[in-house]
């Protein structure tokens, strides 16, 4: 059995993770370039916690900045089955208010430009990403919040925009029509990257503001998103404490196949395979490309 460590990735506000004790950092190396930042690696309860601070601490990094390759791959290599992704959003919804936490399930990618894989020319793969988001993973984190009397919704879908300007009035309009709950900037390849590495992966989506289609928040401003993200980050650090300290000392069998991912997914013969490409995918896919 592999032994369950639970990676968190903070977004805008969460730079660090209060409540993470016996805490070390440690700067590991990826074939992909740089990282955020450092990790910073614990433990909560009896559990293993990884931490990486998405856009560094500091906030070095925008949306479209990140290497999102490097930071799966590194959370990978220190041993995360299953990572939360803590994020900062915009909502389309009046009943989902700045301060709820959001659930989602579903993702609607409408960024550019971004690597969205580690699999390409010389060794080929396609994963399901019909369900983006670990049921059982999700389910730990209702619990979790029901134990800390934190009030969640779950369930919606997160438009995933390039940044880092925030939506026009159509856009937000548009995206309100079509039925999306909340919008963000980094969810999206970093969902998909994680499938591909065979980390479960869900979001609590902190709801700062409503984007700018409400008739009363017509403008989304980083003074009001910065304000609501650090009054939400005491919160969120409660409620991921209660979510390790109550994680399962071994993975789960995910009953999406999260965790096996990569079984049938890489299409190119063996001899085809390019070995410098494979090379670098020794900590993603090496469960596989060895047999």
């Amino acid at each position: 059995m592999t032994a369950a460590v639970l990676g968190v990735m903070g977004g805008s506000g969460v730079y660090d993770l209060p409540g993470l004790e016996d805490v070390r950092e440690e700067q590991v190396r990826s074939p992909w370039g740089e990282p955020s930042d450092a990790l910073r690696i614990g433990r909560i309860g009896e559990t293993k916690v990884v931490f990486l601070a998405r856009h560094g601490r500091g906030h070095r990094f925008s949306p479209s900045g990140i290497n999102y390759r490097a930071n799966i791959d590194v959370l990978k290599r220190v041993g995360v089955t299953d990572l939360v992704s803590l994020s900062a959003c915009g909502s389309f919804k009046a009943e989902l208010h700045p301060g709820l936490f959001v659930l989602v399930d579903q993702f609607v990618d409408r960024t550019h430009g971004r690597a969205s894989s580690f699999f390409g020319n010389g060794c080929v793969a396609h994963v399901s990403l019909a369900h983006p988001v670990g049921p059982a993973l999700q389910t730990r984190i209702v619990a979790a919040a029901e134990a800390e009397a934190i009030t969640v919704h779950r369930g919606g879908t997160y438009v995933c925009m390039e940044g880092p300007q925030f939506s026009t009035y159509a856009e937000s309009l548009t995206y309100k029509a079509q039925g999306f709950a909340v919008i963000g900037m980094t969810n999206m390849p970093e969902a998909k990257l994680a499938r591909e590495a065979e980390i479960t992966y869900a979001t609590i989506a902190m709801v700062t503001d409503f984007d700018c289609w409400h008739p009363t928040h017509d403008a989304v401003d980083v003074a009001a998103v910065v304000a609501v993200a650090r009054a939400n980050a005491d919160k969120a650090a409660r409620l991921v404490a209660r979510l390790a300290r109550d994680f399962p000392r071994e993975r789960e069998t995910c009953p999406i196949g999260t965790d096996r991912a990569l079984d049938h997914a890489i299409m190119t013969a063996p001899a085809q395979r390019d070995p410098d490409l494979v090379a670098k995918l020794d900590a993603i896919a090496g469960r596989v490309l060895a047999i």
